[in-house]
């Protein structure tokens, strides 16, 4: 589900006044990130302690091009980390949420399918259906995905693990679902990205402006240079 709207009028004053300050290679970069940008799965973190795992994932997503990024957080504290997300938390979408009641009503009322990793009742990664839109649920450190949420999934899925341990880390585990998520989508639909010629307008205004932190006061100037 595509998040940002912006008018034409909004558009035309980002391309018009702050498109042209950037540098052609910077242009470029934006052109090609946009037009491979995937906004049918969502990545969904339910309760992480540690910012560095939150941090690790969506640095994962945004690399491989998914840009919705759901946090549900339903711990009032969490634990500081040193890792940080490179800019990611820049470049993707993040929704928040305090329950996780909101955000499967959020899901369910779009028609977005539930898929959580559960070590119980699930099957392997490789087997679901990820060409059409889909919310990936990771869930804690230390329980993993609640019950309310896994009750309410409509895929419950599991990383094949041949070894003695029965999990990983929630870093490890996201990217190794996104990257197969990633090569799924490629496989049966011949791309990973889901934008059309509009969507790509808007995020292309959208990273210009989130790349310049005069960007605002730009427009700001035209604006009141235009009444």
């Amino acid at each position: 589900m595509f998040p940002l709207k912006k008018s034409s009028e909004e558009l035309s004053q980002i391309e018009e006044a702050v498109w042209p300050i950037l540098t052609p290679e910077r242009q470029q970069k934006i052109i090609n990130v946009a037009s491979k940008r995937c906004f049918d799965i969502s990545v969904v973190l339910e309760g992480i302690y540690d910012r560095g795992n939150i941090s690790a994932v969506m640095r994962t997503a945004e690399g491989l091009g998914f840009s919705n990024f759901h946090i549900i957080e339903t711990f009032e504290k969490f634990k500081n980390a040193n890792r940080v997300t490179q800019g990611a938390d820049k470049w993707v979408e993040t929704k928040k949420w305090k329950t996780t009641t909101e955000a499967i009503k959020y899901f369910k009322e779009n028609k977005i399918r539930i898929c959580v990793t559960s070590l119980e009742a699930a099957k392997p990664l490789h087997e679901v259906d990820f060409s059409t839109p889909l919310a990936l649920v990771l869930g804690n450190e230390k329980d993993g995905a609640s019950k309310e949420i896994i009750e309410a999934a409509d895929e419950r899925v599991i990383i094949p693990m041949p070894g003695f341990v029965q999990s990983f880390n929630i870093s490890v585990a996201g990217a190794l679902c996104l990257y197969q998520i990633y090569q799924s989508r490629l496989h049966k639909l011949g791309k990973c990205e889901d934008v059309t010629d509009e969507q790509i307008r808007i995020l292309k205004a959208e990273y210009a402006l989130r790349t310049l932190d005069s960007a605002e006061a730009i427009l700001n100037k035209l604006k009141s240079d235009s009444l």
